[in-house]
């Protein structure tokens, strides 16, 4: 970074300009809504692409265009001595047939299909299938994160927040290429699996300089829920864009954008950021001790819990589509739309509502939505009929992310010291235990017990663990644990003094 400051000359106009650059609050907070972007742009793209994809591979002799869905195999009516067909009817009565002295029953023949209708149960058999594959890989992603991020945290307090977020870019823009012209399940995974590292280190360096950027608790929660936008964007672009790049350019095109665009921001992180070792003068406080912390664990038990249904959608909500609705690859990325663009509104929304309101009450609120959308979902025999449904899912999974995010960071404030590496990195583990935990168990339930029960299931733990959201109403602060601490102990003192006393 010297050489660059030194080429630039911190006595011209632009050197002057960029230093300036550099001290802007709003500046960072933009490079890490672009970094929130991009990497759930890359998260998203795939949703349409992927299950298409793997499916190709496997029968690379099908027609690409999406079939209707399974017909209902209808039994077809014998032949008769009267001729008359069972369902024939005389006088507006139906026609009782009886073949050998026996009525007709469909036990006693074997239904015949045709060629199509074959070829079409046996594409619903192949994609249910495949939804324990689709699952695997989603999941991947979330559980190398989750298990980064405790390391990427610790990481933070001791180099600082800025190399970690431009080793993130590098990993993505690696892990971008890796997609773009991966063509098996195996390479792809492993694309999936490195995006994981790459997220962990640019999601909890990224909230961490922003906790550390804006230390008063409202500016914070409007700063978090502005960076949390453009996760949301990254969101509501990438089901669209992958599905329609897929469809009309090919499978390479997206991940080909997305990997110059990251290249663009690692640059812009390159000469803004300044990456380089900055230690935290505050002792921060243990991973151990805020995991202890029950109020920071309901926080995050929260943002798991918003965030399951949304994940189980991503790989099943496609394959669903594509076996009920005969659903073509845009219409699968543009299923999602809704929720994009109502959690883009519901985290820019409650990013300073939820300081006025009670964050406590705008997540539950939002737990209790999440539930109702996700009962409802599988009912829809339409894509206009996902549309309402999905857009109040993305509102309230808004609702409670853009409130819990920044009631880590308070919490962290008044129960421990300011120092946030550890704190986020326990806010990325919820985050991603909902994205490794829905997709990993979503093939295997739906396949046994169907995608309606695997919604329904997880909209009760919604409704169950919502009621937790009033521990957040008042939590105590450090002084008040020391001072119930110390009344303890002299409440012990006075009863032991009086023992003594009746004793002697």
């Amino acid at each position: 970074m010297k050489i660059i400051d030194d080429l630039i000359g911190a006595d011209t106009k632009f050197g002057a300009l960029l230093q300036t650059c550099r001290e802007s609050r709003r500046l960072v907070l933009f490079i890490v809504a672009i970094a929130l972007l991009l990497d759930n742009m890359l998260l998203t793209s795939v949703v349409p692409i992927i299950p298409e994809f793997l499916y190709s591979i496997r029968h690379p002799n099908e027609s690409s265009t999406t079939l209707a869905p399974p017909p209902v195999a209808t039994t077809p009516s014998p032949p008769s001595a009267s001729g008359l067909g069972a369902n024939d009817t005389e006088g507006g009565n139906t026609t009782l047939l009886f073949i050998a002295g026996s009525p007709f029953t469909p036990t006693n023949f074997t239904p015949t299909l045709s060629p199509e209708e074959e070829r079409r149960l046996q594409r619903h058999k192949d994609l249910v299938e495949e939804n324990m594959e689709v699952g695997v890989m989603f999941a991947s992603k979330a559980f190398v994160q989750l298990m980064a991020n405790p390391f990427v945290g610790p990481l933070t307090h001791k180099i600082g927040y800025s190399i970690p977020m431009f080793t993130g870019f590098i990993i993505m823009f690696l892990s971008t290429l890796i997609f773009a012209f991966g063509r098996s399940f195996s390479v792809l995974l492993i694309a999936r699996a490195l995006q994981g590292i790459g997220s962990s280190c640019s999601s909890v360096s990224g909230m961490g300089m922003l906790a550390e950027r804006y230390p008063d608790d409202k500016e914070r929660g409007n700063a978090m829920g502005f960076a949390l936008g453009g996760l949301a964007l990254g969101v509501l672009i990438g089901p669209p864009f992958g599905g329609f790049m897929y469809e009309f350019v090919g499978k390479s095109a997206p991940f080909l954008v997305l990997s110059a665009l990251a290249l663009g921001d690692g640059l812009l992180q390159l000469l803004m950021l300044q990456p380089g070792v900055v230690k935290q003068e505050a002792d921060p406080p243990s991973l151990k001790a805020l995991i202890m912390d029950p109020y920071i664990c309901v926080a995050a038990g929260a943002i798991t819990f918003a965030n399951m249904g949304i994940a189980v959608l991503e790989p099943s909500l496609p394959i669903w589509m594509m076996d009920t609705m005969g659903a073509d690859r845009w219409e699968q990325g543009v299923a999602f739309l809704p929720a994009s663009i109502s959690y883009l509104i519901g985290t820019n929304l409650f990013g300073p509502l939820g300081h006025r309101m009670g964050r406590w009450l705008a997540a539950l609120l939002g737990l209790i939505i999440i539930g109702f959308c996700l009962i409802v979902i599988p009912r829809a025999r339409d894509i206009k009929q996902l549309i309402l449904p999905n857009a109040g899912l993305g509102f309230a999974i808004g609702m409670v992310d853009s409130s819990m995010m920044p009631e880590l960071g308070f919490l962290v404030d008044i129960r421990h010291s300011a120092v946030y590496g550890s704190v986020y990195a326990i806010g990325d583990v919820a985050f991603c235990l909902g994205y490794a935990v829905g997709p990993a168990m979503s093939g295997t339930l739906v396949k046994s017990i169907g995608f309606e029960w695997v919604l329904f299931g997880i909209a009760m733990l919604n409704f169950l663990y919502a009621p937790m959201m009033f521990m957040l109403k008042n939590p105590p602060t450090k002084d008040e644990n020391k001072s119930l601490i110390l009344g303890e102990k002299s409440s012990v003192r006075y009863v032991t003094y009086q023992n003594e006393e009746e004793d002697e």
